[in-house]
């Protein structure tokens, strides 16, 4: 499995209320398990004209069904090679200003 970075070009993004968000939600959520193969949908981050999306999956193929779909815009679409966070860089403190 590996993990992918899906743009979603969508102006207005940040003005889906909290019933817009849940119904696209349960929409990604009802697809998944209709197509009967291992996928996960991780978080979706929402900005002000797009929406980024994490999912794990068999290859960019697999998440590309997923958008169609669901009729869900899909931009770009990148595989992650490597997570830097934090504790990436081992004993190096952070020094708060």
């Amino acid at each position: 499995m590996k993990k992918f970075v899906v743009e979603r070009i969508l102006p207005g993004a940040s003005n889906l209320t909290p019933g817009e968000l849940e119904e696209i939600a349960r929409e990604s959520i009802e697809i998944i398990q209709r197509m009967g193969r291992p996928y996960h949908w991780i978080q979706s981050f929402i900005t002000d004209d797009k929406i980024y999306c994490i999912h794990i999956a068999e290859g960019a193929e697999v998440v590309r069904e997923h958008s169609r779909l669901g009729n869900f815009p899909i931009h770009t679409i990148a595989e992650v090679k490597a997570v830097m966070d934090p504790q990436t860089a081992g004993s190096f403190q952070l020094e708060l200003l």
